[in-house]
This record gives structure tokens, sequence and C-alpha cells, in this order.
């Protein structure tokens, strides 16, 4: 791996796309920086009486097209890199899309399994005091993220509600139903990412009983698997923190959430679902036609990117391949659905949410699923039809599709050559 940062590794996706348009070089240096990124320290009580600092920022990355949008992640390694790279990545995420918002993204670092209910709370609710003036419904949405939930931005909603002294339930997404959420939410990351595999199977050589490997089972993972496992697929391993299990004969999927929503690990219920352990990194290299990275960020790597024998890659997480191995992938002929689209399910149903609660109007499940699907097979065939004729890969496809947008938004205030005429 390179000596690069998150974000330099990030730009390069920027550079790889705009070598293939006629770009103003205005708008490559407006995105090559964020916009805005705040840091702050958080103060909360614990439980214990004592008092407790915990690091925290939000970036708003580019607002040319509109409010930034993006999640709140608290996880004990999170770095302002982090966020600001997560934050480019919304940017062209929500411009793939068409949505109308640029990117952001937030975090604090810490492990929320430490906390008792009431120091999250209290951790949720400091966020929102610490940066109401950065958010708000026509500056920064928010959303949930690597482990916040529903129950917590319902408390920073609640929070920020009290701030502005209005109910404002538009300032975050991703809320319980009951407090202005919206139905469909839950499953929104992997049911975009299934309609896209769908919508595409047939040019991506996929059909019937696939054998799919998803890592990371947490909620994309989860939901992927029961819609996959719906249509007749089998999953033959999935991985946690714990490790990864494999069955070729496919896993039984129910029996796995079943234990999952139990509170147990996937390796504590290998033995009842007749499957093997096996260590974690060796889930990349088992027999399959579809590899779901549903984890992090740099999950396969240069050391790692050869064991892989599936024939396509749906990426859930975001960033979860490094751009050397994607160069290996490449060269293998393995196909990979980039994250800016494959994922962005999750932050389209954040963007119903944000319209329904605007309008005091709210959808059912039925509308929001055939939403959904039109926008995911519209633009998945946009970025595959990109592909096909420039002969360039998914993944640049995704960025030129996203940068041509971007770029007529930035070049709509002006550049060099307008002002120099």
């Amino acid at each position: 791996m390179s000596d690069d940062s998150l974000l330099d590794r990030a730009l390069v996706r920027l550079e790889a796309a705009a070598s293939h348009l006629q770009i103003d070089p205005d708008v490559i240096e407006k995105l090559k920086y964020p916009r805005e990124t705040t840091k702050m320290r958080l103060m909360i009580r614990m439980d214990d009486g004592s008092r407790k600092s915990f690091l925290a920022w939000r970036c708003r990355y580019d607002d040319t097209r509109g409010p930034t949008k993006g999640g709140i992640r608290f996880h004990p390694d999170s770095t302002v890199e982090e966020v600001e790279t997560l934050a480019f990545w919304m940017t062209f995420k929500c411009a793939v899309m068409d949505l109308p918002y640029g990117g952001g993204k937030g975090a604090v670092r810490v492990d929320p399994r430490t906390l008792s209910k009431s120091e999250l709370e209290r951790l949720s609710r400091a966020y929102m005091q610490a940066f109401a003036s950065v958010v708000g419904p026509d500056r920064d949405i928010p959303a949930p993220d690597v482990y916040t939930n529903a129950m917590i931005m319902g408390w920073m909603a609640d929070e920020y509600s009290q701030i502005v002294g209005s109910v404002s339930p538009a300032v975050i997404t991703g809320k319980p139903i009951a407090l202005g959420g919206s139905l469909g939410r839950n499953d929104a990351t992997a049911r975009g990412g299934y309609y896209l595999v769908r919508h595409l199977a047939q040019e991506l050589g996929l059909g019937e009983g696939m054998r799919i490997a998803i890592q990371g089972f947490g909620n994309a993972g989860q939901f992927y698997a029961k819609l996959a496992a719906g249509d007749g697929h089998k999953i033959v391993a999935v991985s946690d923190s714990s490790g990864a299990i494999h069955a070729p004969g496919g896993l039984d999927v129910e029996k796995l959430l079943a234990g999952k929503n139990a509170g147990q690990s996937v390796t504590v219920l290998a033995e009842s679902l007749g499957a093997k352990v096996i260590p974690a990194d060796d889930l990349l290299g088992v027999e399959c036609e579809l590899l779901v990275p549903a984890a992090l960020e740099d999950m396969i790597t240069t050391s790692n990117v050869r064991s892989i024998k599936a024939k396509v890659i749906l990426e859930l997480a975001n960033g979860p391949i490094t751009p050397d191995a994607d160069k290996i992938l490449e060269e293998r002929g393995i196909v990979v659905l980039p994250d800016i689209l494959a994922n962005a399910g999750g932050v389209t149903v954040s963007y119903f949410e944000w319209v329904q609660n605007r309008q005091g109007y709210y959808w059912d499940l039925e509308e929001i699923h055939a939403r959904l699907k039109k926008i995911m097979e519209r633009e998945g065939r946009a970025v595959w039809t990109i592909a096909r004729d420039r002969k360039v890969t998914a993944r640049t496809a995704a960025y030129i599709h996203a940068l041509s947008r971007l770029s007529t938004a930035i070049e709509a205030h002006g550049t060099q050559s307008f002002f120099a005429s």
C-alpha cells in the first residue's frame, strides 16, 4: 500500500474521471478540498459521576448542488481524514443518483459499546449541541452510519428542535418512524444494491442460484442476505467482528438472522448452521459468483485481492477496495459495482425522508420501493452504458457520470474562461 492518505487515494478516482471529460480546471480545484471541516470536543457526564471528553467532527465537502448530506459514525478509530474522505465520496454519490445534495460526514471517536444507554444519549445530544450551527434542513443533513441508529438520530433531531425552538424533523434522516422517519429506510442500502444487481444481472453474467459471500454482517449485509436468499440465491459465507463462516451448500439465512438478532456472533452460530469457521480474510477466497464487501474501508488490498474468485463485487461498504487492488481486479476481469452507485440506496431513501418531512406528507412502503427501484435502475443503466461506450471500469464510469453533473453546476457559477473573456 502507498503512503498516500485515504483522501489522496480517493482523489485518484476524481483524476481518472476528469481525464475522460473536458473539465474546467476550476472544477477540479473546487473538488480537491473540503469546503468546511469543524472539530469539537464533546464533554459528557458519565454514569459514575466523572466527566469525559470525546473528539468529534463534521465535514461539509461541497454544497454546489444543494445542502450537504451524510452520516455520523461513532467509532474508536475515526479520524478527520476518514471523515473528509467519506464526505468526498458522498459528494459524488449524491451526484451519481442526481439528488439535490452535496456531500457531508460526521464522526465521534468513541467505542459506543463501552457506553451505557444513558451515556450514549448524552453523547448524541452533546454532538447536536456542538454542531447545531453547522447542520440544518437547508444546510447540512446528517444520518446514521457505523454504530449509530434510528434512536440516536431521534435524540439528535429532538435536541436540534429544542435548540432552535421549533419541531424540525428534516434536520436529520434515518429517524424512528414515529418521529418522522421514512418507511423503507432500514434496508435501503441493501435494497438499492439488490435492485442494481438484479437489473444488470444479464450483463454481469449472473444467473439464478448464484453463490454469494458477504464480508461484514451488519445492517447492510444482513438485509442483502435476506433479499438475495428470497430470490433463491445461496449465501455461502459471511463474516463479522468474530471471524467468518463458510458453507458451500448455502447457509440457512433465516436461522442465521435469528441468531444475530439474539446477539450471537456468526462463529458461535457456525455449528448450528452446519458451517465451518474460517479466518475472516479467507472469506474473500471462497468459491462464489458475487462478493459483497459490507464492512469498512480498505478491506480489499494488494495483499489479499488475488485470492478473490468471484466474478462480480458489489460494494455495499464505502471504499472497501484500495486503488492498487482495484487495478488488479480490472486486470483479472472482475467487475466492481462501485460504492458511490452500489450503496446509494441509503442516501436515496434518506432523501425521500427529507422530502416527506418538508412536505408533511408520507408515502407508503410500496411507493418508496418503487421510487428507489426506478432511480437505482436508471442511474445503474447510465453508468453501465458509459462504461461500455468509453471502455472503462464501472467505477470510473460512475465518477464520470457524477463529475459531469458536478462540473455543470460548478461551471454555472462562472469559470476562468468566463471572467477572462
